[in-house]
């Protein structure tokens, strides 16, 4: 029989954390993802019917909404990213599919992405070195599709201080490293 045991996107038992001067980059592994597409014509539809069972709003362009203990960001022109606990929400898009029916296409995202949380005052120095997306702009709440290094991933700001970052799993040491190697640029 197989012994099977789940790994961080980087690699480990446990979820890496690493402080550098004011900064700290957090790999984020507790929460479950989920992505949601309306279909032709079915938008308003959706946006009912999780409002209904989640007392979720989508959000609009560029935007992050709050339900519970859920979350959703806007990822293009009627897709959304929804997350959630891991603990509680093991089954986030069989959940979301039970209650979107035929309004929109939802596909298990778990796995496909690796995220990193980073907190401190230096944010606006830390990604300037990284990306050419606006971040000392963005409010809480914003979210922006760019490239951090060479990396397409999503920049959602969760507070003045803080910031999560999105991308694909497959590249979560280069994302790691890239993020890394700036903050200890400005330490």
């Amino acid at each position: 029989m197989h012994k099977l045991k789940p790994i961080t996107p980087l690699g480990s038992d446990t979820p890496r954390v690493d402080t550098i001067g004011n900064l700290t980059v957090s790999e984020v592994t507790d929460r479950a993802l989920a992505s949601v597409a309306a279909r032709k014509d079915q938008e308003p539809a959706l946006r009912e019917a999780l409002a209904e069972a989640y007392k979720m709003e989508l959000p609009e362009v560029g935007g992050s909404s709050q339900a519970s203990t859920l979350s959703a960001f806007w990822t293009g022109p009627d897709q959304w990213m929804v997350s959630g606990p891991y603990d509680q929400h093991e089954l986030l898009a069989r959940d979301l599919k039970q209650v979107a029916v035929a309004t929109a296409s939802v596909v298990e995202q778990t796995d496909g992405w690796c995220r990193f949380d980073i907190a401190g005052a230096a944010l606006g120095d830390l990604f300037e070195r990284l990306s050419n997306a606006p971040v000392r702009d963005m409010k809480p709440g914003c979210v922006i599709r760019g490239t951090l290094e060479h990396l397409g991933v999503f920049l959602w700001r969760l507070d003045e201080d803080r910031m999560a970052v999105l991308g694909p799993r497959s590249s979560a040491a280069s994302l790691h490293h890239a993020l890394i190697t700036a903050a200890r640029s400005i330490a």
